[in-house]
């Protein structure tokens, strides 16, 4: 991948992970309560929604960062033409690979949010502090294979979707309404919502706003590149 491409994805997937992470955040911490052994209300209930958000403000960035940079650069390495048949196959490979990688970041910073999301009193720093201390590297990354077995699934579906989508189809002019029509034509409803009320609205909202900056600040920054000296 060339240097703007390579820079564009770094900076737009940084950007568009910063985004969805810090405006859906209160729905997270509600789904996080709702999902506490100890009860919702007990986790904090209403209050504090935005505890552990300094977790998610550092490690957004270059998680999703990783992700795009990782999905474009094997996209580039594959370089399948786009009338082939196999394009959605590497899509899917590069999604895959790029989860993989951009949850070497995610886990940590989601360990390290979810304790502080339902121990709204303890500090994020304080909450690291102890569980390197306690649990060693090796608890920052507890969950890191089922997070993964969890992300590659949705991803192969998403974003093979989100490039058709971008092709030429009657989509690409950014109509909402229509990519709303051929996710539920071709999902039904558990394509647009699964599991409970905030993890529906996370996904719902949070794929609209995570590939739609991603895909507008990288193809300005692009644009931006060609046009300079």
């Amino acid at each position: 991948m060339d240097r703007p491409g390579f820079t564009a994805s770094l900076v737009a997937g940084g950007v568009a992970g910063v985004s969805v992470d810090l405006i859906l955040f209160p729905l997270d911490t509600i789904k996080t309560r709702l999902q506490s052994p100890q009860g919702f209300y007990k986790a904090g209930g209403f209050c504090g929604v935005y505890a552990g958000v300094p977790s998610t403000a550092i490690g957004s960035f270059p998680n999703a960062a990783a992700f795009f940079v990782t999905y474009e650069y094997v996209k580039w390495i594959l370089h399948t033409d786009s009338s082939s048949y196999f394009m959605p196959v590497t899509h899917m490979l590069a999604a895959s690979v790029g989860e993989v990688v951009a949850c070497l970041i995610r886990v940590p910073s989601e360990v390290v949010k979810q304790r502080a999301q339902v121990s709204a009193s303890s500090g994020t720093f304080h909450i690291f502090s102890n569980i390197l201390c306690q649990e060693g590297i090796q608890g920052l990354y507890r969950g890191y294979k089922s997070t993964v077995l969890r992300e590659i699934p949705f991803s192969l579906v998403q974003f093979p979707l989100w490039e058709s989508l971008k092709a030429g189809s009657s989509t690409a002019s950014g109509n909402i309404l229509s990519a709303l029509h051929a996710v539920w034509r071709t999902q039904g409803l558990s394509g647009l919502f699964a599991g409970v009320f905030p993890r529906m609205a996370a996904i719902s909202l949070g794929g609209f706003i995570f590939l739609g900056v991603y895909d507008q600040i990288r193809s300005f920054l692009l644009e931006l590149g060609r046009e300079s000296p």
